[in-house]
């Protein structure tokens, strides 16, 4: 039996999380093209894991490095793969990225060079999408004879609508930073040199913040999406109404009253 059929996580490898002042910063790292196969979707789980678990990470970035965020699956694995095979791992596939959709915390992507198929797919995943000029996103996996199997379908067309979203996944082509921009895939688009601080310095408003009411926005507004308004309205509520047995709602409330807006010190708790 294949090894990748029931992958066994090691040390770290591939993917990593490093943290500084707040900010986690989830880094793939598998040259040349950060190709994800088995281990790094596994390595991505366990680092999207350690970041939604620690008090000390507040934000997280997405990064690939300099060159590349992810130019997709890896397809030499992926084609000795039969039918049998798939339906046996196309639910770890989902969940692995699915992982870091779910970190409770802010998440930004910071794209560098391509991020295409599986790394589209890891892209979507996050809050928000900062991007070299230079980037290139897609959908490519018509041109193999499939269809996106990590998210693509379902997060894209929410992302952008389903039209536009069947006009990437359904041609496969490549979109440039700036169409990503105008069509609402990508957030803001940087020199490439830049696209790493600009996410960090995004990712820092947050280091400080009431870390439960990021929470709680974040889950209503992603839970709210999968429901009727009714139910997502009665979400909204009962996190809000959670929020006032919260240290940070206090400190808020008595700073705004004591020292105006803006001011508040908060400890995550």
């Amino acid at each position: 039996m294949a090894d990748w059929l029931d992958y066994a996580p090691r040390m770290a490898e591939f993917v990593r999380l490093e943290v500084d002042n707040g900010v986690g910063t989830l880094r793939l790292d598998r040259p040349p093209m950060n190709a994800l196969n088995v281990a790094v979707q596994e390595e991505i789980r366990a680092a999207a894991t350690e970041a939604a678990d620690r008090d000390d990470v507040r934000a997280v970035v997405v990064y690939g490095g300099e060159k590349v965020f992810a130019a997709g699956a890896d397809i030499k694995e992926m084609a000795t793969m039969s039918y049998v095979d798939m339906v046996r791992r196309s639910g770890a596939l989902q969940s692995s990225l699915t992982a870091v959709a779910r970190i409770p915390k802010p998440v930004v992507a910071a794209v560098t060079g391509y991020a295409l198929g599986g790394g589209c797919e890891l892209a979507l995943c996050a809050d928000v999408r900062i991007a070299a000029d230079n980037a290139k996103l897609g959908q490519p996996e018509i041109l193999l004879g499939i269809i996106p199997g990590a998210g693509g379908t379902q997060r894209l067309s929410r992302l952008v609508g389903p039209a536009k979203a069947k006009d990437l996944v359904f041609t496969g082509r490549f979109v440039s930073a700036a169409e990503a921009l105008q069509i609402g895939l990508v957030d803001k688009v940087v020199p490439p040199d830049d696209v790493y601080s600009a996410a960090v310095q995004w990712a820092s408003v947050f280091a400080a913040g009431p870390a439960f009411a990021l929470r709680a926005a974040k889950e209503c507004i992603d839970r709210g999406l999968e429901v009727d308004l009714e139910t997502g309205l009665e979400i909204e509520r009962q996190q809000f109404a959670a929020l006032f047995a919260t240290h940070d709602r206090t400190a808020g409330m008595t700073s705004f009253i004591e020292n105006g807006p803006g001011k508040a010190t908060f400890e995550g708790r």
